[in-house]
């Protein structure tokens, strides 16, 4: 827009200098601490539930696999937990979830950090767009690949020797952590208004319909994705063929997962509301916080 068209603008009073000049530039006031406000508030989040995920994913290995069931797994981590916390804080284990929250928390508050700078809103805006969705799955998905193939090999079936992971497992993976991701950093912002709107006063009092969505959308999805997630780990834990010849078929691993669906699906939504609800609101208001002192 040319000066002599603003200026005309102004004196005809359809618009103010300071309309003019937000339609010009880009909101990069505090731009360094901003960044920091999104790494801290991703590295609180993730530090918070990386070791309670990792012992939920041990168990869920451990339990398809065979090499043990989901509660003397999850009872031993926890005992250790208990009588020797470091060796499960400081475990590789730990360390790859942490990388992968933290990852995910980072991208999803840097892609809003993005979108706040260059169209001039608020350092506390958030969006729900594609580019956050498609931002959030790659790196999510990214480190997910590399540490289920870790865990799988970690904790999969006892006294077989480690093997690469199949292309069909991480194509389901990578399904399953889309569905995820969806559901944990795109619903909630179209959700929580939809619930907002039906909550009674003394509701709404308790507990925003933001947050709401952000602990009931990642949970619920967990009922579709599961099944994925256990197709993904039976096409390693058994091959087509087995130990005589036997032929595992496409009946037999579909038997599987319906045995383990609900039992795995429940482990899964134990797994992700630290994850993605707790972890998610934490990231959430750290990040409103920061980022509101800093407008």
């Amino acid at each position: 827009m040319k000066d002599s068209d603003a200026l005309a603008l102004v004196l005809a009073g359809t618009t103010t200098p300071e309309q003019i000049t937000t339609k010009n530039t880009w909101n990069t006031k505090n731009l360094t601490s901003r960044l920091g406000t999104d790494f801290l508030s991703a590295a609180s989040a993730a530090s918070m539930v990386a070791p309670i995920i990792a012992i939920i994913d041990r168990s869920i290995m451990e339990n398809a696999s065979g090499a043990n069931t989901l509660a003397n797994s999850v009872k031993s981590s926890l005992r250790t937990l208990f009588t020797r916390p470091h060796t499960i804080l400081f475990s590789k284990p730990t360390a790859l979830i942490f990388c992968l929250y933290g990852g995910t928390y980072l991208t999803a508050n840097a892609v809003d950090t993005s979108f706040s700078t260059v169209n001039n809103k608020p350092a506390s805006s958030v969006t729900a767009g594609t580019t956050k969705f498609a931002a959030s799955s790659a790196a999510n998905i990214g480190v997910c690949i590399y540490k289920d193939q870790v865990f799988v090999r970690m904790f999969g079936p006892p006294g077989v020797v480690p093997r690469p992971v199949p292309l069909a497992s991480y194509t389901l993976f990578a399904l399953r952590d889309c569905l995820t991701i969806f559901a944990s950093f795109n619903v909630p912002p179209l959700l929580g208004p939809y619930l907002d709107k039906r909550f009674s006063e003394e509701m709404k009092k308790r507990v925003s319909g933001l947050y709401a969505a952000q602990f009931m959308a990642p949970a619920m999805v967990q009922f579709i994705s599961t099944p994925m997630h256990l197709f993904g780990l039976d096409l390693y834990n058994r091959q087509a063929t087995g130990p005589g010849g036997a032929v595992v078929t496409m009946r037999d691993r579909l038997d599987l997962v319906r045995r383990n669906w609900f039992i795995s699906s429940v482990a899964r939504i134990c797994r992700i509301v630290p994850a993605f609800g707790v972890g998610g609101v934490v990231n959430m208001k750290v990040r409103k916080n920061l980022m509101t002192k800093l407008e």
